[in-house]
């Protein structure tokens, strides 16, 4: 069996699940592997044969999104080239990590397409929200990354298709440890508005993992480095608690080392909103954002929290052998890829019409 495993690069959370799941691929089927944007430190130990602009977003400084830089790095016209021209259907199956250019690929040619995501697990209504739903962003989850069938990830299995989440195999091999540091992962926010709070609490030592710094260097109380896999494991494994965003794989991994955590979601990212809900209905504490009132919140914490008791058995070969035995492949008269693809205009309003259209 040919598949291609196309994967979402904007963010580590989905190349991190992939290299979890690439190994037990690669034991059953001839596998390719695509990645769409270039947001991600983490790299791939296998050969990637696609490699795709995409539509992804830039991390800001002041807690969300960097909406002018993600508008500039959006190439419209170069996603509908990729999006019509590639060859899906030189494969039998496509696994979709919520990458756009192979849904939208398949949807317009009437190929299957498998979606093995976190963002799946939000089809589904059991799957918690926070109190303002936002119907716009509800729709951009549903048609980002269309495909006809899925399996989700999720703190918790809200429902029969969603999972729980895929453990990095070196986070379950790690010693825990706790000698009393916290590690920070917020991406989103300026290394200066970080060290502005953690010196005021001195006799804490703070592990900052930055996207801003392509340094190490140290402030006080407060050590600052880029990311980098083993140190931010190794942090991790012997730290009292994460301070982290409202990602997926973070806090899974910090709950799983048994680790307290407390989340600051990004403030205009709807998925992270979300997330958050779903970590404070578990018990976790949850900020809303770093402003005057976080040095008091984030004090209460550090005196008070507790880890919360997740159980996440290590899953996936057995689901990716199900995943696999299950699938049925298409016989070529039921695809339209002999048939000529939609022109460009006609492609863009197809795509203008699912995100206006509930």
């Amino acid at each position: 069996m040919k598949v291609l495993y196309a994967i979402q690069g904007t963010g580590n959370g989905h190349l991190s699940r992939a290299r979890e799941i690439i190994p037990h691929l690669i034991k059953h089927a001839s596998l390719d592997l695509l990645i769409s944007g270039s947001h991600s430190e983490l790299g791939c130990d296998y050969l990637v044969k696609y490699r795709k602009n995409g539509m992804g977003f830039t991390f800001g400084k002041n807690g969300g999104i960097n909406k002018i830089d993600t508008i500039k790095k959006l190439k419209p016209l170069q996603f509908m080239k990729d999006v019509l021209s590639f060859p899906v259907h030189d494969y039998d199956l496509v696994i979709n990590d919520f990458e756009p250019v192979t849904a939208w690929a398949c949807k317009f040619r009437g190929k299957d397409c498998l979606a093995m995501s976190h963002q799946s697990a939000f089809l589904s209504e059991k799957t918690p929200r926070p109190v303002k739903i936002s119907h716009s962003a509800e729709l951009l989850l549903k048609h980002y990354a269309p495909s006809t069938s899925h399996v989700g990830f999720h703190f918790l299995k809200y429902d029969q298709e969603i999972y729980t989440p895929i453990i990095f195999s070196k986070i379950r091999k790690l010693d825990i440890n706790n000698f009393g540091h916290y590690t920070v992962y917020l991406p989103a926010h300026s290394d200066d508005t970080l060290i502005k709070y953690f010196t005021q609490i001195p006799d804490v030592r703070f592990d900052v993992f930055s996207k801003h710094s392509k340094q190490s260097y140290q402030l006080k109380n407060v050590h600052v480095q880029p990311i980098q896999t083993e140190a931010y494991m190794n942090s991790l494994s012997g730290c009292e608690g994460l301070i982290t965003g409202g990602g997926f794989e973070s806090p899974a991994e910090a709950m799983y080392l048994q680790k307290k955590v407390l989340v600051v979601p990004m403030s205009d990212q709807y998925e992270q909103q979300c997330n958050a809900a779903a970590l404070k209905s578990m018990g976790l504490t949850v900020v809303k954002k770093i402003n005057d009132d976080f040095l008091t919140q984030l004090k209460g914490w550090i005196n008070y929290g507790f880890p919360i008791k997740v159980y996440y058995p290590d899953i996936t070969a057995e689901l990716v052998e199900n995943v696999l035995a299950s699938f049925q492949p298409q016989k070529t008269s039921e695809l339209i890829n002999e048939v000529q693809p939609p022109n460009l205009l006609s492609a863009l309003n197809t795509i203008n019409r699912s995100f206006s259209t509930e």
